[in-house]
């Protein structure tokens, strides 16, 4: 695979753990959206964005896992927020999967309501090869 990371100062800085562009080459992995629902199918941290994120973010891991690649194969993510003033305490967590720098592309979006009444679901693109 090859990554490259885009950036100019003619758009907006991004304001948290991403990065404006991607650019990507190989096979193109679709993990769809991740809650916080452990391996069993029990919700985890039922009340806490910064637990259901982390707990999101490792069911995406375990699934870039199963296909060869992890988080630095990532290029584009999405997250749903069911109050994007959970913003901060989610892009915390979120940010620490990622090699400072070389974060993916990333759309964070406000949703009426998620499955299970969750407060965050990520879905997110890898680039495999």
């Amino acid at each position: 695979m090859t990554r490259k990371i885009i950036r100019t100062d003619k758009a907006p800085k991004p304001i948290g753990a991403y990065n404006q562009g991607v650019v990507a080459s190989g096979q193109m992995l679709f993990v769809g959206g991740q809650i916080a629902l452990n391996p069993d199918g029990n919700i985890v941290c039922e009340s806490d964005v910064a637990g259901q994120t982390k707990q999101a973010m490792e069911n995406i891991k375990a699934i870039l896992a199963a296909a060869g690649v992890g988080f630095a194969d990532v290029v584009k993510t999405t997250v749903f927020l069911a109050n994007m003033n959970d913003f901060a305490a989610m892009n915390e967590v979120y940010g620490q999967y990622f090699e400072q720098g070389n974060e993916p592309a990333r759309a964070a979006v406000e949703v009426s309501r998620l499955p299970k009444d969750l407060l965050v679901e990520i879905e997110c693109i890898a680039i495999i090869g």
